[in-house]
């Protein structure tokens, strides 16, 4: 099972992408192939233009498509998600989130912005037809410390929620795992075939 790794942070380093790559380090370790995608690495004009011709814009709408499930953060600004990953999800087809497990992850200056991801972000995922949206995980700065050689350092209260935003994620994978191999296995449905009666 594959996880892309989707970041919206028009800045690097950035508070979500270390959360972003927390998360995805963490999966890893549970045997999950990870792939990063950062939408502020896109070529802007291609980005802002829709513009599927270009490879890169291709590329990502492509990673997007082979993931079995999707990570996304963003910052919040003026208590929404940043337009640069609203650009990155108009490219996405009207069901482009379709059979999807999506975990989304946010940052902010304080605790106003808590439900953001619940009345901005995940309208729009849900949108998009993805198969399950998991509990919002946002995290304020103060939850988040940063050491240049021990790397990022949760606090309590948000590193239990990290912790089930994975669990639930894992178990959903699982999950899927399961139908697609058992789906797999079964013998096709026939058809019963209608036989014309002569007139």
């Amino acid at each position: 099972m594959s996880i892309l790794l989707l970041g919206g942070s028009p800045q690097l380093p950035s508070s979500s992408s270390r959360l972003l790559a927390f998360i995805g380090e963490r999966l890893a370790l549970q045997g999950y192939g990870t792939r990063k995608l950062d939408v502020r690495d896109l070529p802007a004009q291609a980005l802002l233009l829709a513009d599927y011709t270009d490879p890169a814009i291709a590329e990502a709408v492509q990673a997007v498509a082979d993931a079995d499930a999707i990570v996304i953060a963003t910052p919040i600004y003026k208590a929404a998600y940043t337009g640069l990953l609203k650009a990155f999800l108009d490219l996405l087809a009207q069901d482009g989130l379709a059979g999807k497990l999506v975990l989304p992850l946010a940052t902010g200056g304080g605790h106003a912005h808590t439900l953001a991801l619940d009345y901005a972000l995940r309208p729009v995922l849900q949108a998009l037809g993805a198969k399950q949206v998991y509990t919002s995980i946002y995290a304020n700065a103060q939850q988040l410390g940063w050491h240049e050689e021990r790397g990022l350092n949760l606090d309590e209260p948000i590193a239990g929620r990290v912790q089930a935003g994975i669990d639930e994620l894992s178990a959903g994978l699982y999950v899927l795992a399961g139908a697609r191999q058992a789906a797999a296995v079964l013998p096709p449905v026939r058809t019963p075939q209608t036989q014309l009666q002569p007139a």
